[in-house]
């Protein structure tokens, strides 16, 4: 999905920024990037992250940056920042987000003959049509507005000027945003995993939509948040770091939450319960305490080499990463019913395979929890699984074997414990050789989290969202 980091400070920001721009590496793996402005101009620099961690690519060139001010992203899609020169002034951006109508703003853009410099793959840098709507007003506020208002779609955004960081939320809040403080300095941040060991509080979540700016002095409000919230509820369940918290709500304990739903209608007889690391290790020990069973490491992930599995862009450069980085454990395994907690199945091939191992080590059952409804529907908001075709998704594969169609009868499907809803996890659970397989219900996963189902995003479980 990627992430944002910016800081603000009476002293040299570099450091903060070094470091709280890393700590948002579990949501991305393509490029890195930091901007500073140091009085006299903006220095950037971006690398490819696909083979290296942030922290290596950018350590040698931390004694070459200076300035009170300062950009971090990690970026799953496009270079960032960019450095944009414009009658606003020159300043830095940086984006998280997806935008479905691109083609017809880059389009408009052509039309009144303007032109982008910044292209990936033949492609226009989605940040540079950002850079372009913010340019088209008279100042930035007006300009991020005018941004948030065309784009259809989610973008998050914060820009480096001369008059400090400008942090904006999307317009119904897909992505969050949070303000720290501490003496002397301020960070925005889309994960508040960045805040405790740089010294920052938490101090402000951005609301829908709202703009503010950042000095050192402090923050003000630019534009108020909006009345409608969409955020993104996977944001608990699967891609947020355990540490961080959005609209005040911490992810572990929500994962603790979802895993003890799961458990109170649960009465399949099991050895132990386990978590498919990283993001099933929460929901795992919300289950196993519930049901008061023993919680066991039968996969144990190598963390000092591989990184997360799911973002590169070629599936079989996935499946060798999720392989390789998961090594099972024989004498926990062989003659065990084991039963699994899963942030989530979305396509199902990385499951398969892990559930195939259980066996040939000697596991007798095989039970599979994920702690979401099936996923029916491709994002649209964000750029998770934007690589991947409808049918990719094993609830529409399931769909299309049962149906010969995979877009038919998709609210009954995704009605749980309905017919169809149950014939489809059954299609499910024989294509990954499961003993059994119960998915979360809707309403638990949402009470889990705590916000109203209105104020969450659940399109990819039941199509519902705002646009």
């Amino acid at each position: 999905m990627g992430g944002l980091f910016g800081v603000v400070s009476t002293s040299d920001c570099v450091a903060d920024l070094y470091y709280g721009t890393d700590y948002h590496s579990h949501l991305g793996t393509r490029r890195g990037g930091m901007a500073v402005c140091n009085g006299t101009g903006i220095q950037r620099a971006i690398h490819n992250i696909e083979n290296s961690y942030f922290r290596t690519k950018f350590e040698a060139e931390l004694n070459r940056f200076h300035g009170h001010f300062g950009i971090g992203v990690i970026s799953d899609t496009d270079p960032q920042p960019l450095i944009v020169g414009s009658h606003l002034g020159t300043f830095g951006i940086v984006t998280v987000g997806k935008i479905n109508n691109q083609e017809a703003l880059v389009q408009r853009a052509f039309r009144r003959r303007s032109y982008f410099s910044d292209t990936t793959a033949g492609e226009v840098n989605p940040t540079a049509v950002v850079a372009m709507l913010v340019c088209e007003a008279d100042n930035f506020v007006d300009g991020i507005k005018n941004a948030q208002d065309a784009i259809q779609g989610s973008c998050s955004m914060l820009l480096l000027t001369e008059q400090g960081i400008f942090a904006a939320r999307d317009r119904l809040g897909r992505t969050p945003l949070t303000i720290g403080c501490r003496n002397g300095a301020f960070a925005v941040s889309s994960e508040t995993c960045a805040f405790p060991n740089l010294g920052y509080d938490v101090d402000h979540c951005l609301g829908p939509g709202e703009v503010i700016r950042m000095h050192p002095d402090g923050w003000t409000q630019q534009a108020p948040p909006g009345n409608r919230m969409q955020v993104c509820a996977f944001l608990w369940i699967y891609y947020g770091y355990p540490a961080s918290e959005y609209e005040g709500i911490n992810v572990e304990a929500v994962r603790n939450r979802c895993g003890a739903a799961l458990a109170l209608n649960d009465d399949d007889v099991v050895d132990y319960v386990g978590g498919i690391p990283d993001s099933g290790i929460g929901h795992g020990l919300g289950y196993a305490n519930q049901r008061r069973l023993p919680y066991r490491r039968p996969f144990v992930k190598y963390t000092p080499t591989w990184p997360r599995s799911f973002m590169p862009q070629n599936q079989t450069m996935r499946d060798l990463v999720a392989r390789m980085k998961l090594i099972p454990v024989r004498q926990l395994i062989d003659g065990q019913r084991i039963l699994f907690c899963e942030d989530s199945i979305v396509r199902g091939t990385q499951l398969r395979d892990n559930v195939q191992i259980l066996f040939d080590f000697g596991a007798k059952e095989v039970h599979m929890r994920p702690a979401c409804p099936c996923l029916i529907h491709p994002c649209e908001f964000l750029n998770f699984s934007t690589s991947r075709s409808t049918l990719d998704l094993a609830g529409r594969k399931a769909i299309q074997k049962l149906e010969g169609a995979e877009d038919q009868f998709l609210d009954e499907y995704a009605r749980h414990g309905s017919q169809k809803n149950l014939a489809m996890i059954g299609q499910i659970r024989r294509q990954l050789h499961l003993t059994t397989l119960k998915y979360q219900r809707m309403d638990d996963m949402v009470a889990a989290i705590g916000l109203p189902k209105e104020r969450l995003c659940t399109h990819c479980w039941d199509g519902s969202s705002y646009s």
